[in-house]
């Protein structure tokens, strides 16, 4: 299993277990203008739920792979949360900012994998 893929299945465990809902990855490794390799796109019902699944992302890729991501933004408001492992990224939204954003829709020439909560 590939690095990324370790980065992959431990960020979207650590959503599953604190309820993120509708989980998308992204691969964007097709894509030439894309800033990653991956995106992986999320949601929770409110900003506690935000901050407790972007916190459950950085401590579960630490545990499992020892990483610390790049760098994270949002944390602050957390209407969206922004972790950065360089070549996979994590988005972490309420639903009204990830509709009003709409990054499947930007990124769609991308295969998406949907994974179940």
């Amino acid at each position: 299993m590939t690095k990324n893929a370790k980065i992959l299945k431990s960020i979207i465990k650590a959503i599953q277990d604190k309820k993120g809902e509708n989980i998308l990855s992204l691969d964007l490794r097709k894509i030439h203008e894309a800033v990653a390799d991956f995106f992986i796109i999320c949601q929770a019902s409110s900003t506690t739920q935000v901050k407790a699944i972007a916190d459950a992302v950085e401590v579960e890729v630490k545990a499992a792979l020892g990483e610390l991501p790049y760098r994270h933004e949002g944390q602050q408001a957390a209407q969206w949360v922004l972790i950065d492992y360089v070549n996979v990224v994590v988005h972490v939204m309420l639903p009204e900012t990830r509709k009003f954003y709409r990054l499947e829709e930007m990124w769609s020439d991308a295969p998406m994998t949907e994974h179940h909560s």
